[in-house]
């Protein structure tokens, strides 16, 4: 997505529970500990990937992208399809988006990734104008814009 930014990715933060739970200092029940509001949301509105299970190896993972920001309102903290969030990415100012991959099968989730969406993303733009008219009008057209509003 082209809106994509302030991408942080946690595979280190996975790689060393993985080795904390291979080495034996952490249980299984530490690690597959997926809610059931969880399970569901990765059975309904989850992506399925083609990487198995890192605890259990006998099952695909499932993505699930949750959805955070003010602008959400009562919608903050769903989970949506993948394909859903381009198009809130273009209604929509700036959201979070948080990624948790779940196995169903033995329970494993864990936090991959989260970015910011959303239009003030684009490139010269500035909601809704180029930064070109937005400097040749100087504060008149930032009042104009917030009275319509």
């Amino acid at each position: 997505m082209r809106t994509q930014r302030q991408v942080v990715d946690y595979s280190l933060q996975k790689r060393a529970v993985l080795r904390e739970f291979l080495a034996g200092r952490v249980g299984t029940y530490d690690v597959c500990d997926a809610s059931p509001y969880l399970k569901n949301a990765a059975r309904f509105h989850g992506e399925p990937t083609d990487r198995r299970c890192p605890i259990c190896r006998s099952e695909n993972l499932t993505l699930v992208h949750y959805i955070y920001g003010d602008e959400l309102k009562q919608s903050a903290g769903q989970a949506r399809t993948l394909a859903e969030l381009p198009v809130l990415a273009m209604t929509l100012r700036e959201f979070q988006v948080f990624v948790v991959e779940v196995c169903l099968g033995c329970d494993w989730n864990h936090l991959v990734e989260q970015y910011l969406l959303g239009r003030d993303g684009l490139t010269g733009e500035v909601d809704g104008t180029s930064e070109q008219d937005a400097a040749g009008a100087g504060g008149a057209g930032r009042r104009r814009r917030e009275a319509q509003r």
